[in-house]
Formats: structure tokens, sequence, C-alpha cells
């Protein structure tokens, strides 16, 4: 019957062999865009880390966040490792950030601290409301930052993990945040940021680890300084 060969005479019509035709070819220039897109940020991001200055970071940045698998193998080839490349995005949401930090007041921000950085003896208790509650007992670094962080006007929390954020992120409501850790704790530190739609600076420690790591405390405090009159200091050592 004629009904029989009919759905195979669609197929074979001219109408749909020529729109077969065209999506092979606009598959074809989105995968041959996409390849260049991708040299380009890839180059780009070398270009950035070699000579120490951001290039088109409000560019660079959404087109990671969609492209970032194909980005770090590019980002390979030009020499950039996936260390490196964290580190850059980290650079570039800080960049991205910094205005919209600078304007929320200082009441309204949090630090987030691992509890790592706190000594092996430290004696303070951790508790569900606050995480530890540091009691400048000169053991770390920690007794002297915090201080200075607390009298400035900061939320300021040492914390176990993320899960803790969010739980005080839920009962103090902080407007911006800045977030201390390693690489990956920094990096999805600034990812949750993104979701709650907070503004968040990223702080990365100098050691990783569990137990006594290290950070660089001027840093927090140049971080913490955004947007405020007077810079702050870590107290000079007698």
């Amino acid at each position: 019957m004629i009904t029989d060969y009919l759905p195979v005479a669609i197929f074979d019509a001219p109408v749909w062999n020529s729109i077969v035709f065209l999506l092979g070819e606009l598959v074809i220039i989105i995968l041959i865009l996409w390849i260049i897109l991708s040299f380009l940020i890839g180059f780009l991001i070398a270009l950035s880390i070699k000579k120490k200055k951001m290039y088109l970071p409000h560019l660079l940045r959404p087109v990671l966040t969609l492209m970032e698998g194909t980005v770090r193998l590019v980002c390979l080839m030009f020499g950039v490792d996936s260390t490196q490349l964290m580190e850059f995005l980290i650079k570039i949401d800080n960049q991205m950030n910094y205005s919209a930090f600078a304007k929320v007041p200082v009441e309204k921000r949090a630090v987030f601290i691992p509890l790592c950085l706190r000594s092996a003896k430290c004696p303070a208790r951790l508790s569900p409301d606050v995480g530890i509650s540091c009691i400048s007992c000169g053991k770390c670094p920690l007794g002297d930052a915090i201080p200075v962080l607390k009298d400035a006007g900061y939320m300021t929390f040492i914390i176990p993990g993320s899960t803790f954020i969010k739980r005080l992120v839920k009962k103090y409501r902080p407007q911006a945040m800045i977030g201390v850790g390693c690489l990956m704790e920094v990096k999805e530190g600034l990812e949750l940021g993104r979701k709650i739609s907070m503004t968040t600076i990223g702080v990365v420690t100098t050691t990783d680890g569990c137990v006594e790591t290290t950070m660089d405390y001027d840093m927090l405090m140049k971080a913490a300084s955004i947007g405020l009159a007077t810079e702050l200091r870590m107290p000079e050592k007698q």
C-alpha cells in the first residue's frame, strides 16, 4: 500500500535532507567556535598568570563557568596546571566581588575560619551556635587576629566545615562573608556564595592539612579592610 511507504518518503524528501544538512553544519560551526573560544580563554588565562595582570575578567568568569572542563584541558597545553587555574578563578571572583563587598556595612559581614588553623593544644570548646569560641590563649595567631576583626565589627566564626557556614548564615544573616581555607574549600565557598546570592571574598591558607595549618594573616586583614576607612592590622609582636 502507498501509506506503507509514506514515512520513508517523508524522510527522503529534499526538504528534510536540507534540514538535516543544515543541522549538521550548525553543530560543526558550534564545535569550531567552542574550540576557538576555549583556546582564546586558555591563552588569556595563561597570559594573565604570566603577566600577573587580569585580562578581561568579566568575560573570563562566565565563560569559565560554562566551559571549565574544556578550558582546563586547553590551559594544560599552555602550561597552566589545575592548581594555578583554581588560584586564578579565586582571584577573578575576588576582583569581581570587591566593589559589592566594599558597600556592605562591616557589621553585616562575617568571617569564616577553619578550625585547622588553631593550635593542636587549643583549649577552646566547640559550640553549635558559634563554632569554636576563641579565648585568645596565645597558642596560635588566631588569638591576635580575631579580636581585631571583632573590634572592627565583623561577625567572626571558627568552624569545622561548610555545614556550619550554612547554619550560621541562616542564623545570623550576614550580607557578605570572607571565607578562609585551602584552595578547594575557598572555591567551594565562593560557589556557595553565588548560590545564596552573598558577596564572598576568599582567602587561601598557605599550607593544607587538618591540624595547625598556616595562613598569611596580613592577607586576611587586607581582605577585611575592603571598604573600611582604616586598614586593619595584626598587633605588633612584643
